[in-house]
């Protein structure tokens, strides 16, 4: 059937579009008759209403796609064990500035330094990381309430904690300076304020916790992932529950 709203087609017997969001039965109230609600649409209770966050979190456009669900699973199994590759790694040994996640981290890190400019010299270095956490959050918005993409937001999320690992490395290397930086640069060797963090915590006056800041960074980085990957088989499970029951 068609959603009575957004006109996009929704599975029969649902009490709520995964597409916009309406309860059919509270719309049809103010919108139609009740001889003109969409057949085989439940009548709900106040009591079966869906919370809107979790609507928002697990309520899946695609829930019975088959095709999705294989596709999706891939993924799930890729994102675990790549996840536990990097977060089994020491700072020290920088897997994921080794990885060629890194270089897609990098423009955006980059763009960060542009976009925050304006805000003086300070805002503008820790922009960089700013840039880099900021873009997996917009994408993970986005899927989460433009397209109704929970597993999509998911794999976002695990993005967003994979830059935190992708920092970590970088923070702690705030006294050292021997990480290589654009340009064949080494921030050991290069003018102050080129190392981001070596300004930002020397200007803060924290550059002698560099390593303890760096494993803060790195354990929030761990939790995030882990949470986006049992949110991502949590959905997986109520999609393979949903697709049996066909």
């Amino acid at each position: 059937m068609n959603c009575p709203k957004c006109k996009k087609i929704v599975l029969e017997q649902g009490i709520q579009c995964p597409h916009c969001g309406i309860f059919f039965a509270k719309y049809a109230q103010y919108h139609s008759t009740p001889t003109e609600l969409p057949r085989n649409i439940k009548v709900y209770d106040e009591d079966e209403v869906v919370h809107p966050l979790a609507a928002l979190l697990f309520q899946d456009a695609q829930q019975d796609n088959r095709l999705y669900f294989i596709g999706r699973a891939i993924l799930f199994i890729g994102l675990t064990i790549w996840g536990w590759k990097f977060i089994s790694s020491s700072i020290e040994s920088n897997a994921v500035g080794e990885s060629f996640l890194h270089m897609i981290n990098l423009p955006f890190h980059e763009a960060g330094h542009i976009i925050f400019r304006p805000f003086g010299q300070f805002i503008t270095s820790l922009g960089g990381t700013l840039g880099q956490l900021l873009m997996p959050l917009i994408c993970m918005g986005t899927l989460l309430i433009k397209t109704r993409d929970p597993f999509g937001a998911s794999v976002t999320l695990w993005w967003f904690g994979e830059n935190f690992l992708d920092i970590a490395p970088y923070m702690g290397d705030a006294r050292a300076g021997d990480l290589p930086l654009l340009g064949g640069n080494f921030g050991h060797s290069s003018p102050y304020g080129f190392h981001d963090w070596e300004y930002l915590l020397t200007e803060s006056n924290l550059i002698e916790y560099d390593h303890i800041l760096a494993r803060i960074i790195f354990v929030i980085g761990t939790v995030i992932i882990l949470l986006s990957l049992l949110w991502a088989g949590f959905l997986l499970h109520k999609q393979y529950k949903s697709i049996s029951e066909f």
